[in-house]
């Protein structure tokens, strides 16, 4: 029998961390997420009638700037205005889930991206909208599929621990490709102060899987509160919690990076030289907001590739 390669070891890992199993197809080509469908989506905006019916990604497993064009124009993203398309994450992951128990049918966007504004005005109509909302960064939608049960849905999301994933009855589900979470009607949260603070800031990295030499962007959510510093020098983990590198932020001269609006957490890049494996990125927290807010958190898993 053929020994796996190394590679393919490491994303095994990967996949027990995250309670995910997926099947590794040898000629997919180069992916930049580990929880992924086939590339092709199926979305109809309920509100808009808006429809898209397109592959996101190319031959190579890169995304599409054309087609995450028409896929911002069904979730109502400014994609030109904000710089940046709607989470690559939350598209594979959508993918993903919708493959797997309603694969070819058309997905149902009830709520896409909401701009800050929209979601406090949900709020102050007492509207279930959190102030911490995956939804404001893109990063978030509501959605259904003719045929499939909400709560089936729900639960085989939640299973897999990869991301965020809400059930309030009947066939909605939201998903969203924040920390990893889950919740009911019952034990949400979003009228509550409990994020207050930046309790559950979260930093991710744009992409699970990186070439060697890859600059790599990353991003935080779940902000409550902004006027807050970041450290310029970010510690990277190994799968085992000890440390391996330093890197420091890009084009970022003082050592408190001062973040006092959405875009300055959301364009975040460090230049790494790390070896094949799989790393985590470890962020510290400078002039905090309270004593309530985190000194430190951990991103995701993320590897890197032998290719």
């Amino acid at each position: 029998m053929k020994k796996p390669h190394k590679y393919q070891l490491v994303t095994l890992l990967f996949f027990c961390v995250f309670g995910v199993v997926l099947a590794q197809a040898q000629n997919q080509g180069f992916s930049r997420f580990e929880v992924r469908g086939d590339g092709h989506l199926k979305i109809q905006n309920v509100k808009t009638g808006y429809k898209i019916d397109l592959k996101y990604v190319d031959e190579k497993g890169e995304f599409v700037e054309e087609a995450l064009l028409e896929v911002a124009k069904v979730f109502q993203y400014p994609q030109k205005q904000l710089g940046e398309s709607i989470s690559k994450r939350t598209l594979a992951m959508l993918d993903y889930f919708s493959d797997q128990l309603g694969k070819g049918k058309w997905i149902y966007l009830n709520s896409g991206y909401r701009s800050p504004k929209y979601n406090k005005g949900l709020r102050d109509k007492g509207k279930g909208a959190a102030k911490t909302s995956t939804h404001i960064d893109g990063m978030a939608l509501d959605f259904y599929i003719n045929g499939v049960d909400g709560k089936e849905m729900w639960e085989f999301i939640r299973k897999q621990d990869c991301c965020g994933a809400g059930h309030y009855g009947g066939r909605t589900v939201h998903l969203d490709s924040g920390r990893p979470r889950f919740w009911e009607a019952g034990t949400s949260k979003v009228k509550t102060n409990a994020s207050a603070f930046n309790r559950y800031i979260y930093g991710s990295t744009e992409y699970d899987v990186y070439r060697a030499g890859e600059t790599i962007r990353f991003f935080f959510t779940s902000i409550s509160d902004f006027g807050f510093g970041l450290k310029s020098k970010i510690k990277v983990l190994n799968e085992s919690g000890k440390k391996v590198a330093t890197l420091k932020l890009k084009d970022v001269k003082e050592s408190c990076y001062k973040i006092d609006e959405r875009k300055n957490a959301r364009f975040l890049y460090v230049d790494q030289k790390l070896k094949e494996g799989t790393y985590k990125l470890q962020f510290e927290f400078c002039d905090k907001i309270s004593k309530e807010m985190p000194d430190s958190k951990e991103s995701n898993l993320f590897i890197m590739a032998a290719h």
